[in-house]
């Protein structure tokens, strides 16, 4: 019998093992050495923040690297952003975002980094869900009750929101366009401000994160009218959506995903991607993100590339119909 058939198998079979041994190694020599930086573009102690410690510490533990948190915050989350797509891409330097990385696209005419040009996608970290409220004071128990209402109201009902182009409300602003009603948006410096107005009484509606709105709900502070999600959340599973009350395919939700700079090595982002996605099944990790109204995500670069392409479309064309624009 032949044996050099078998051999030549074998020869190949080490070859295509010397080549992966290879690619890994130099994805993990081009991350070793000096820290890893993963830009923050928002506040110290923000929910991004703390996600963006949970992972590092993790990332760190795992691979004997040190890892650093830089908090660039300022203009919507785009100085930070912009220094980190002018970071080398060698590994070094990554990027953990939430949804404005792409809503500030349609939200902003000159935008200083590109969010599908400027980056790798690495991997979906979490999303969360949002749902739609009112202060008790409005005489309305299920969203086409607030329709009609609001309709024999134009332009005399107050909604809030933490800022221009936030997910609060670019939500609300979609809302609008599918159910035909005219609020008036009353646009805040952050969340603490129009929570205390929302419970006062100074503004009567807006969309709030479901881990917030939840214990105020359940206190009669506000009462919550529907979830933007395509199925009942499972820790409260009394709310309903807004499919169930005729507004089919409304749903909106929140992600946090982390970014390499545009140039970053294939083998860098699959090094990278495999790592976080077994951070992400560990239950500590798991614990962080339920306590910020999440729930783990994980998946493939491309996955996440699809999602930036999708919100970057379906948002662009949401603020130009709503003339929603920061200048």
């Amino acid at each position: 019998m032949d044996s050099r058939p078998f051999a030549r198998c074998l020869q190949r079979a080490a070859a295509v093992l010397a080549a992966t041994l290879l690619l890994v190694g130099a994805a993990a020599a081009q991350t070793a050495g000096r820290p890893i930086t993963i830009v923050v573009p928002y506040s110290p102690g923000t929910g991004i923040d703390i996600l963006a410690r949970a992972i590092g510490a993790e990332l760190a533990q795992r691979w004997g690297q040190a890892v650093v948190i830089e908090n660039k915050s300022g203009a919507s989350g785009n100085i930070g952003t912009q220094a980190a797509a002018r970071a080398a891409p060698d590994g070094h330097t990554l990027l953990l975002v939430a949804k404005p990385f792409v809503t500030n696209a349609g939200l902003f005419k000159n935008l200083p980094y590109d969010p599908v040009a400027s980056f790798r996608p690495i991997i979906k970290i979490g999303r969360g869900f949002i749902v739609f409220v009112v202060h008790p004071s409005i005489p309305a128990e299920t969203v086409p009750a607030f329709v009609a209402y609001a309709k024999a109201r134009p332009g005399r009902i107050n909604y809030g929101s933490p800022g221009l182009g936030t997910p609060h409300h670019l939500a609300m602003e979609l809302f609008k366009l599918a159910a035909g009603i005219n609020l008036v948006h009353v646009p805040y410096r952050g969340t603490s401000g129009v929570m205390s107005d929302l419970l006062g009484n100074h503004v009567s509606a807006m969309f709030v994160p479901f881990h917030v709105a939840l214990p105020l709900a359940r206190e009669n502070q506000i009462r919550v009218l529907a979830v933007a999600h395509h199925e009942r959340i499972a820790a409260a599973p009394e709310l309903p959506t807004f499919a169930e009350q005729g507004f089919a395919d409304f749903e909106i939700d929140s992600w946090y995903a982390l970014f390499a700079p545009a140039g970053t090595p294939d083998e860098v982002v699959a090094r990278y991607n495999q790592t976080v996605n077994d951070i992400l099944r560990e239950p500590q990790i798991v614990d962080v993100l339920a306590k910020q109204g999440l729930i783990t995500a994980g998946g493939t670069p491309d996955a996440l590339d699809t999602l930036v392409k999708t919100d970057l479309s379906k948002w662009s064309k949401i603020m130009q119909d709503a003339g929603i624009t920061a200048e």
